[in-house]
């Protein structure tokens, strides 16, 4: 329709002109999706999902609720976690703690101009992992993503589907039973270098444990998944970890419209 209206507005100027009219039209074209894209969907989204019941933040253009994420982690983080405190979740995921406290098990929150419904409930939850259609629609992930992970985490439908029954057998509790003596074997080399750092000294004795416990996770996965040659599965694992922190301090860093297409 909009093409219809160019070609007879040329027929009826120079033909000069008309080629100037052709940048102007796709330009408005371009700006009428990004309007669609990051305010008229959201609100429409917004408007049904709360017809149906679901409460949570409102929708802030372009940004949804990162800024908001980004603050409540940065005061979060700044005040220190309480020894023998094992109640992390406001720490790791305020936002989340906040917004599940404020509107329900099941709340609605935005990342950028995208719905995420977030199920706290447990039996809706088991209820939903235990789905074998693939039906129900992952959170759409920035572009980029795939250059750190594309399977499962964000593969839908049919394709969804595929995946993980082929996926099914790697995690069979049998084959699980049969990786206990790695499992052991990790564990043993964790707690012996504890000890030898902690040494002979009386008294108590403080330690960061969270890059130890990443190390344990990449050894796990490496000696389970690589077998003999577990160390070249160390430096797989070591390059992917250094991959997932540029790509998160990307997303904190970048919006810029058409940054959440996937």
């Amino acid at each position: 329709m909009v093409l219809g209206a160019f070609f007879a507005t040329a027929a009826s100027v120079p033909w000069r002109r008309s080629l100037l009219l052709l940048p102007t039209l796709v330009l408005l074209w371009q700006l009428c999706r990004l309007l669609h894209r990051l305010w008229w969907r959201p609100r429409c989204l917004e408007r049904e999902l709360r017809s149906k019941g679901l409460r949570g933040t409102s929708y802030r253009f372009l940004t949804g609720d990162l800024r908001e994420q980004g603050r409540r982690n940065k005061d979060a983080w700044s005040r220190r976690l309480p020894l023998r405190c094992h109640d992390i979740a406001p720490r790791v995921a305020p936002l989340l703690c906040d917004s599940a406290r404020e509107h329900g098990k099941v709340s609605l929150s935005w990342f950028g101009p995208i719905p995420k419904v977030t199920i706290a409930d447990p039996e809706l939850a088991k209820s939903v992992l235990s789905d074998k259609s693939g039906h129900f629609e992952k959170p759409k992930f920035p572009a980029m993503w795939k250059l750190l992970a594309n399977g499962l985490l964000n593969h839908e439908g049919e394709k969804w589907v595929k995946h993980r029954r082929l996926l099914n057998p790697a995690f069979h509790l049998e084959k699980i039973k049969c990786m206990l003596p790695e499992f052991s074997a990790c564990c043993e080399e964790l707690v012996g270098r504890w000890t030898e750092s902690v040494g002979s000294s009386e008294g108590t004795h403080e330690m960061d444990i969270w890059p130890e416990l990443k190390n344990l996770a990449g050894d796990v996965i490496s000696r389970t998944a690589f077998g003999s040659s577990y160390l070249e599965g160390m430096k797989i694992f070591q390059l992917q970890t250094e991959q997932a922190e540029r790509l998160i301090t990307n997303i904190r860093r970048i919006l810029i419209p058409g940054y959440f297409q996937t």
